[in-house]
């Protein structure tokens, strides 16, 4: 049985939930529209402020996408009415951070500035030029866009210079001693 499938999702006040034929499931909120098709073997209500989903049967399959679809359901809740936010810090000599416009520009010790456009759906704010705050309301690309920020520096364990997450722990290394 699943545990978390058979959770009720509560949809604030200010979100609607429409789930037309074939699980294609729209939620409006105050801070934009999310839209995604849904496996069609499981059944979604939404009754007042509330929805439900339900499985025909215990088959595997079944099971193993229950707790998926109302774990993504929620998300899309959550992010049109919340949003959904990482922040990543800057830890190194020289290392920084700024806006240009539509880019973030990375200075990272490298021999060049590395630059990246923003996707659509995602806004930075860079509050100092060592933090990164990645925010949108779709949680899987607000998770992959600070991904593929931290991938181009990732925290090295003896001085701990590079990108990380705000709270990460970086398992440290002592350095190389003398005989």
């Amino acid at each position: 049985m699943s545990r978390i499938g058979n959770k009720v999702i509560l949809v604030p006040a200010g979100v609607t939930v429409n789930v037309s034929e074939n699980n294609h499931v729209v939620v409006k909120g105050p801070k934009g529209q999310l839209e995604q098709n849904f496996n069609q073997l499981l059944d979604i209500h939404v009754e007042g402020d509330q929805i439900k989903i339900s499985r025909p049967n215990n088959d595997i399959f079944t099971r193993k996408i229950h707790g998926t679809t109302r774990a993504l359901l929620f998300n899309m809740v959550k992010g049109v009415s919340e949003g959904f936010k990482k922040e990543l810090e800057i830890r190194g000599v020289g290392y920084r951070a700024q806006l240009q416009g539509k880019k973030l520009v990375l200075q990272l010790g490298f021999s060049h500035n590395i630059e990246l456009d923003i996707p659509e759906g995602i806004t930075l704010e860079v509050p100092k030029n060592t933090e990164i705050n990645v925010l949108g309301i779709d949680k899987a690309a607000v998770g992959q866009f600070a991904a593929e920020i931290r991938e181009f520096k990732k925290p090295e364990p003896y001085k701990g210079k590079g990108i990380r997450y705000v709270n990460e722990y970086v398992a440290r290394k002592a350095g190389k001693t003398a005989k």
